[in-house]
């Protein structure tokens, strides 16, 4: 019997992460995966960054190419795990800020 399609090359994605069918077979035994989030302040996108930059290994295997976990990070915006920790970071207090306002403007207006 054949592995899942996320587990093997046909559902992996070549810029990385999973494609269409790994995210497909993945939701057939019961996960809740979406595409990645490329830009913006979408809190998903801070976490996943802030997740992923600290995730031990290198970013480069030794013939060069780089690995697994440098073309999910390209995939969601970030250069290296040093830019996904910068941009996850900056991504979360734009948040928190706007957070904040919305705070403000309630307890201005009474609710």
């Amino acid at each position: 019997m054949k592995s899942p399609a996320w587990q093997r090359k046909a559902g992996k994605s070549a810029s990385g992460g999973l494609n269409d069918k790994g995210r497909a077979s993945a939701k057939a035994e019961g996960m809740n995966l979406k595409p990645p989030v490329k830009a913006g302040d979408n809190p998903r996108r801070a976490s996943f960054l802030a997740r992923m930059g600290n995730m031990p290994g290198a970013e480069k295997k030794p013939n060069g190419e780089p690995t697994r976990l440098s073309l999910s990070l390209k995939a969601w915006g970030a250069d290296s795990k040093a830019d996904a920790r910068a941009k996850a970071k900056a991504i979360s207090a734009r948040n928190d800020d706007s957070k904040g306002l919305v705070r403000k403007a309630m307890d201005r207006d009474g609710n």
